[in-house]
């Protein structure tokens, strides 16, 4: 299954957990969401967004620049999985609050949501990507529970290939 993983990041935590990421899924590409060219995105059978979540939950700068890109292709036919990081002490407010806004995109395009996961395990008051008592995606918290971050990322393309398969 030829996979594409597109990340936005500011302080390098969500590059390392989609390359982590692409280290778990075969025939994978990763790229920095700056420079992948979006009219390729259709060629991809597995799609797989990451941003690091910016501020009170915002989209990460470079996101936030190109998600209207993803309303400009077909992949209503696809599967999408999300990933992002957040901070669930210093935001518990608005943690990893960036994944409901892909989540929002992806829900428009009427692409199959693949990944979401369970919030048991995190200790934060609220979030915007947390739709029917979870996570849209994968939340991972390099500041506070970056021992968990391997297990996870490892789990959830677990999950994903079962949901998939």
């Amino acid at each position: 299954m030829k996979t594409i993983i597109i990340y936005g990041t500011t302080t390098g935590n969500t590059e390392d957990v989609a390359k982590l990421i692409g280290q778990e899924i075969e025939d994978s590409e990763v790229v920095d969401v700056s420079s992948f060219e979006f009219d390729t995105i259709t060629d991809y059978d597995l799609i797989l967004l990451g941003s690091a979540t910016f501020g009170f939950g915002e989209l990460q700068d470079e996101w936030e620049e190109k998600a209207d890109a993803l309303d400009l292709y077909d992949i209503s036919k696809k599967r999408v999985g999300i990933f992002g990081t957040g901070d669930q002490v210093s935001y518990p407010d608005s943690f990893a609050g960036s994944l409901s806004h892909l989540y929002n995109k992806v829900v428009e395009s009427e692409a199959k949501i693949v990944g979401k996961t369970s919030t048991e395990g995190y200790d934060f008051e609220e979030s915007e990507s947390v739709v029917d008592g979870k996570f849209v995606g994968l939340v991972i918290d390099e500041d506070n529970q970056a021992q968990l971050t391997n297990k996870r990322v490892s789990d959830w393309v677990k999950q994903i290939k079962e949901e998939i398969a």
